[in-house]
């Protein structure tokens, strides 16, 4: 026992000396960045500087040389963290995101993007398309699908009108927490405030708890956060950063009725994305309308053994009762076997656009 305390000095010292080495690799690294962003604007001053593939593929290899004691995603989102702050000394990334301040598409921007991204509300789904579109912004983010809920269809009909490409995807847990305010009289809570997608994720829960509350849908989590800090007897169901930008308490949390509750949500861009080695690629068809269509359009890709991961369907909006398909499958489409699949969907096809190769999410 009288070794401790020269035992933990000796540690302290160490980690002292570990950060050190750690401020100068990272000062070192930082450096590195900006020596790549003056090569790239001596070649071409209109380049692209955020790199997704290139991205996903520095944290792929972060994951599989790590050992340990923290996780590999833990270190990945350190190293994402670095990667975010050396990209904003070459060009911050702007990023639009369905808002306001403090939903769920926020907090997957910044986990996609790191906090050093700047990253802008907007108040629709088709603004964000219209506000990357217009080149005032690099990317935006957008929900596509809930594992409970399903497809989110005014994305999916927002490419359906736009040249946009998917450019990357991150899927974010969602856990949702019943909050207060300090003026809430929480033995007196008859109303509560949420978006309509939360409250399917948490109606068995609300069934159980407050049978006989209000439930009044809002446009988003966070503007439910905001409509509970003006009124003493109602709550609202929102996340973390929601709780956090409201200075709110949770008085339940992770109320939803599933424990794997998760949300996919897509960045969009205006450019395509070289093969990261482990890819996804999203596709719209439009098929004629004949029998054995759908047997038609999917025979291609069971013969090529590629594995699709999401297929659904939309009306189209060329004809009454026409329907196109929406099509995720894991391969990039400048891989040969891939290429091929599309040329012959191609050719059975009405119509074929290729919403975008991209790398599949890391975390």
């Amino acid at each position: 026992m009288s070794d401790t305390p020269s035992q933990l000095e000796a540690l302290r010292e160490r980690i002292d000396a570990l950060d050190s080495d750690i401020l100068r690799l990272i000062s070192e690294r930082a450096s590195c960045a900006k020596q790549v962003a003056d090569i790239k604007t001596q070649q071409d001053p209109a380049t692209v500087f955020y790199r997704p593939e290139r991205e996903a593929q520095v944290l792929r290899r972060i994951m599989a040389l790590n050992d340990g004691p923290l996780d590999s995603e833990e270190m990945a989102r350190l190293f994402r963290e670095i990667m975010s702050a050396c990209l904003a000394l070459e060009q911050p990334v702007k990023v639009a995101y369905l808002g306001p301040e403090g939903t769920f598409t926020q907090q997957a921007a910044l986990k996609h993007f790191g906090h050093s991204a700047v990253s802008l509300p907007m108040a629709a789904i088709d603004e964000v398309f219209r506000e990357v579109e217009a080149g005032a912004v690099h990317y935006g983010v957008v929900p596509v699908e809930n594992s409970t809920e399903g497809v989110v269809n005014h994305t999916l009909d927002s490419f359906m009108d736009s040249s946009m490409r998917i450019c990357g995807e991150a899927v974010l847990r969602i856990h949702h927490h019943l909050l207060v305010s300090s003026n809430t009289r929480k033995d007196k809570v008859s109303r509560i405030y949420s978006h309509p997608q939360s409250f399917a994720q948490c109606r068995k829960w609300l069934d159980a708890h407050y049978p006989h509350a209000e439930r009044v849908a809002v446009a988003s989590n966070a503007e439910a956060a905001k409509l509970v800090k003006t009124e003493w007897h109602s709550a609202a169901i929102a996340g973390d950063m929601a709780a956090k930008l409201y200075d709110l308490e949770r008085i339940a949390e992770k109320i939803e009725d599933s424990p794997d509750n998760s949300t996919r949500f897509l960045i969009i861009g205006n450019h395509d994305v070289p093969m990261s080695g482990e890819d996804k690629t999203s596709v719209v068809v439009a098929m004629r309308n004949q029998p054995g269509a759908l047997h038609e359009l999917l025979e291609p890709f069971h013969r090529h053994a590629i594995d699709l991961t999401r297929l659904e369907t939309r009306p189209s909006r060329s004809g009454v009762w026409n329907y196109v398909f929406f099509i995720d499958f894991k391969g990039h489409r400048d891989e040969p076997r891939v290429a091929a699949v599309l040329e012959e969907v191609r050719l059975r096809a009405a119509d074929l656009k290729v919403l975008g190769s991209y790398p599949m999410g890391v975390l």
